[in-house]
């Protein structure tokens, strides 16, 4: 690795890897937590109706997917609200329509031709500096509501309905929530692209779960799996000559495995509960 440092696009994979590490394990973990998996699921897929929105309009790709993407949450997140457990159909059906359609929009775009499955699978190698920016900038924006508003996310995960009898608006944090689930799925479209980004939004909190005896230690944690993950996954590709989307989670998936065989051995830290 120290050799890879002397290319600059390498210098700029780990830095976008590491920035990548916060949005992982600070949303990361409230989907965990919330058992929202399936949401984050539709989100990361759907977004791809706003990759298609921007190269077909020739508008700026990271602010049009953000706005698509938190359009498509808020609109999951009232279908769950309102229809409870029977919102997995219209949820797929959002998910498919936003997959779809960015797809067509993009065969659509005239002039060139454009590789759509560098959003898919995601392209770490090609991060840019100005994509840097964006990805720290958003880093900022998701670790400052966290920070501020991170008394009350816990209430909501782990009692909603004392959380709710105080006064708290309940609903109004579901909803960013799901706005912050889709801020980070922008954040890691290179990182991992959309059919991995849920898998890294998933392992390492739930690995970190198993450790952490409050959601604040099981964010940092998840933060620092996140990290190690993302380093030795492009460690891996630079080896290898691999994917490092793929090599990453690979790496991730190892560290899964190897925490369900610890199960046997360690307790599971205490369950993760305190005042809202």
């Amino acid at each position: 690795m120290i050799e890879a440092l002397q290319f600059e696009f390498m210098r700029n994979a780990i830095l976008a890897g590491l920035l990548a590490s916060i949005a992982c394990g600070l949303i990361g973990s409230l989907i965990v937590v919330n058992r929202i998996s399936y949401l984050a699921g539709g989100i990361a897929h759907g977004a791809y109706g706003g990759i298609g929105l921007a190269l077909f309009l020739a508008w700026p790709l990271l602010p049009t997917t953000l706005a698509f993407s938190v359009g498509l949450a808020l609109a999951m997140g009232w279908f769950t609200r309102r229809r409870g457990q029977r919102a997995d159909t219209a949820i797929g059906v959002l998910w498919a329509v936003g997959m779809a359609s960015g797809v067509i929009l993009a065969e659509l775009r005239p002039g060139y031709s454009v590789d759509l499955l560098s959003y898919l699978f995601g392209s770490l190698l090609a991060v840019s500096q100005g994509d840097l920016i964006g990805m720290a900038l958003l880093d900022g924006l998701i670790l400052a509501i966290v920070l501020g508003t991170y008394r009350l996310l816990v209430g909501m995960s782990y009692d909603p309905e004392y959380t709710r009898s105080r006064g708290v608006h309940v609903e109004a944090l579901h909803y960013l929530m799901l706005a912050l689930v889709a801020l980070s799925v922008v954040v890691l479209l290179r990182v991992a692209g959309l059919i991995l980004v849920l898998a890294l939004l998933t392992i390492p909190p739930s690995v970190a779960e198993r450790f952490s005896g409050s959601l604040g230690r099981m964010m940092v944690l998840s933060c620092l799996l996140s990290a190690a993950f993302a380093l030795a996954g492009l460690a891996l590709s630079y080896w290898l000559n691999l994917a490092s989307g793929a090599a990453i989670i690979v790496v991730g998936a190892a560290a899964y495995a190897v925490s369900l065989l610890l199960r046997k051995w360690l307790p599971p830290a205490a369950e993760a509960k305190e005042n809202a």
